[in-house]
């Protein structure tokens, strides 16, 4: 069990972690919403990110948690159930915030500090069928490794001990993210960005947008224009329409938009696409060619997966095949209790 003297003695560079969180916490092409999380080790302790909490705000409000680090390590391995509810390793300091659903991801890293974002450069080649030859071709100067798509918990960690090397400081999760790991928060920064500019794709904006055309769509009270221009570029072909409805491309849009998109059929209304009120509305409703109409009830989470959504499909190429989502793997997260109470905590 970590001593008192241990708790009140976090690493010297951990403001220095909290300023590196707060400044990719803060650019959307890194990370968005209460997506990602970030993390420091010193000997049995670590401390991470708390679940539901924004990387944006490390520098002005407190939200890391320690955890001990040696328990979290001997569960992962001993396959113990406790492994994927990270909580249990919570060491008691006074905090009602629970351990980011991804502690035990970050407890299998040998590098003292590790940065896992929801990088849209990343996530557009990530989402793609080919990834491995995609990613072969633009990281051939890092250390890095590819785990496919896995539930993020303690079997996602195990995908990830399995291909980590002493070398290996960046992994790239299948429609998922980025992880980069270093010992020195300089490292970490550093091997984010050229990551990032490793895998950069242009964004292709198309013309189109039609306001009067998605307003003669409305015959209710619970849709209107998005205050994101930006969103109606998930309708504005049909190509990119076809890949928003055929699945769901990454966990966080799940959990916060619901599997896939919705698009309206010619002449369909937004009363005939909902019905009654027995059931949840979409989030959105897309009219192809025309743009994207936003519920009123739509909350910041779901508006920030909507122009995370816009910001991949319009960097995928026209000839991308896409990897979905299996309809297992949505409703397992839609089931989760541990992404239920982050949902809570971003329901506003």
């Amino acid at each position: 069990m970590a001593s008192h003297k241990q708790l009140n003695s976090p690493p010297q560079d951990f403001e220095d972690l909290k300023a590196l969180s707060a400044e990719f916490g803060n650019k959307p092409l890194h990370i968005q919403g209460a997506g990602g999380n970030a993390s420091i080790k010193q000997g049995d302790i670590m401390w991470i990110k708390a679940s539901g909490t924004l990387l944006a705000e490390a520098m002005t409000r407190d939200v890391f948690v320690p955890v001990d680090l040696a328990r979290i390590k001997a569960s992962i391995a001993s396959h113990l159930p406790d492994a994927d509810t990270p909580a249990a390793f919570l060491i008691s300091g006074g905090s009602d915030l629970r351990p980011s659903i991804e502690t035990s991801l970050h407890a299998v890293f040998a590098q003292r500090i590790v940065l896992h974002t929801h990088c849209i450069h990343t996530i557009a080649h990530a989402v793609q069928t080919n990834v491995g030859d995609l990613l072969a071709t633009r990281l051939g100067n890092f250390n890095w490794a590819f785990v496919p798509y896995t539930k993020p918990g303690a079997n996602l960690a195990r995908s990830v001990m399995e291909v980590l090397k002493p070398d290996i400081n960046v992994i790239v999760l299948g429609n998922h993210g980025l992880i980069v790991a270093g010992d020195s928060i300089d490292e970490v920064r550093d091997l984010q960005n050229a990551v990032h500019k490793a895998l950069a794709l242009p964004a292709t904006k198309l013309d189109g947008e039609d306001h009067a055309a998605l307003l003669a769509r409305v015959d209710d009270r619970a849709y209107g224009l998005p205050d994101d221009p930006l969103l109606h570029q998930i309708a504005l072909s049909d190509q990119r329409v076809a890949q928003v409805v055929a699945g769901s491309l990454y966990p966080d849009h799940v959990i916060f938009c619901g599997i896939a998109a919705t698009a309206l059929t010619p002449n369909q209304t937004t009363q005939d696409a909902t019905g009654d009120d027995s059931r949840p509305h979409p989030v959105c409703l897309l009219v192809p060619g025309a743009g994207l109409l936003v519920h009123k009830d739509a909350s910041i989470g779901a508006k920030t997966m909507l122009r995370c959504l816009a910001d991949v499909i319009t960097r995928l190429p026209g000839t991308a095949e896409l990897t979905y989502l299996t309809q297992e793997q949505n409703y397992e997260l839609l089931d989760w209790d541990a992404e239920k109470y982050r949902q809570a905590l971003n329901a506003e």
